[in-house]
C-alpha cells in the first residue's frame, strides 16, 4: 500500500513536487518499513507503478 501526501511541494522555478511514501514488507522479519521520496507531480503514478 502506498499513499500520496496531500500537500504538494513547490520550488521557485514553478515545478511542483510531491512527497510520496511507499510501504514495504521486510522479507526477513515481516515488519513494514516506509520509504519516503520527493518526486515531480507528473511522475507520481510512475513511481508507484515500479516495483522495488
Amino acid at each position: 500500500m502506498a499513499k500520496k501526501v496531500v500537500a504538494a511541494l513547490k520550488s521557485t522555478t514553478g515545478k511542483s513536487y510531491a512527497k510520496v511514501i511507499r510501504m514495504q514488507k521486510s522479507e526477513k522479519s515481516g515488519a513494514y518499513a516506509f520509504e519516503e521520496d520527493i518526486v515531480d507531480t507528473d511522475k507520481v503514478k510512475e513511481y508507484f507503478a515500479q516495483k522495488k
